[in-house]
């Protein structure tokens, strides 16, 4: 029965139009992004390793699909959050707006399990957009600028990493990325189960987000404390893959922190589902 409701939500989710709009977008911004690194990507090279070209002689090409793949992910990492959002904070709330709570509410299967099939259906539409993600920003840059080593500026200085050695981080930092974005869609489908309409708990999980991101990003004590524990702050844990060596205990903390986010956020819409009144 589970699989079946997991199946029929996903049904649900591929028939309505928005699901669309984030891959359409998606695909926009990369090809955006992709065309204005094909017409004018040497500029902006030098422009970032200017500073070091004293210093150091580049030899080769810089500008190959993998430093591609790594700005399309810089770029697109905030704004990929509203894409989820857009779909996952609709599933429950949705529901409601429709009128058809009750009869899903009345079915032979349980609310904890209608809740469930809700995020795993959620899940899989982010993971497909996160497939989506890997397939252009990686693959087709690399098809249309060509592959190479990559050199990555970061806290610590300049890290060049070789061709051989790319390929393995950019698959471990992309499960991280979609743990990220699948923390994005707990976050809209606990607002969803509080929410009569699909804009409030899309409203209120950019607006978390935005919040969690500016108290993050100011350097006041009162702050520092609870920085570690907000799920914005281990959002970026994929670039720690880029570092040398790779710190995988601060990539470790940062997993446990976002799984611990999704499993309480989840066990919150299941205990309001379970309280809605479906009467009224």
């Amino acid at each position: 029965m589970l699989l079946k409701n997991i199946y029929n939500e996903f049904i649900k989710i591929l028939a309505k139009p928005r699901s669309y709009i984030g891959i359409g977008a998606l695909t926009l911004l990369i090809c955006i992004i992709l065309f204005a690194m094909k017409a004018d990507g040497s500029s902006f090279i030098s422009f970032v390793t200017s500073s070091f070209e004293q210093t150091l002689s580049f030899n080769g090409t810089i500008l190959n699909g993998n430093l591609i793949a790594f700005i399309i992910l810089q770029m697109l990492i905030v704004h990929i959050p509203l894409l989820v959002a857009l779909v996952t904070g609709d599933l429950i709330s949705g529901e409601a707006a429709m009128g058809t709570v009750r009869m899903l509410a009345t079915k032979p299967i349980s609310r904890t399990k209608i809740v469930i099939s809700k995020f795993i259906a959620g899940a899989v539409y982010t993971f497909i957009l996160t497939l989506w993600l890997i397939f252009l920003s990686l693959f087709v840059s690399k098809f249309i600028f060509g592959s190479g080593d990559l050199i990555v500026l970061n806290s610590e200085g300049l890290v060049i990493l070789k061709e051989q050695d790319i390929l393995w981080r950019y698959g471990l930092s992309f499960i991280v990325a979609f743990l990220s974005l699948l923390t994005v869609s707990s976050v809209s489908i606990c607002f969803s189960a509080f929410a009569e309409n699909s804009i409030g708990p899309i409203v209120s999980t950019m607006a978390v987000i935005i919040l969690f991101t500016i108290i993050g990003s100011m350097e006041v004590s009162v702050f520092q404390n609870i920085k570690p524990f907000l799920f914005t702050t281990h959002m970026a844990s994929w670039r720690s893959f880029f570092e040398d060596p790779v710190p995988y205990s601060k990539i470790f903390n940062s997993i446990i922190i976002l799984v611990v986010h999704n499993v309480i956020l989840v066990s919150i819409a299941i205990f309001k589902f379970n309280k809605k009144d479906i009467t009224s």
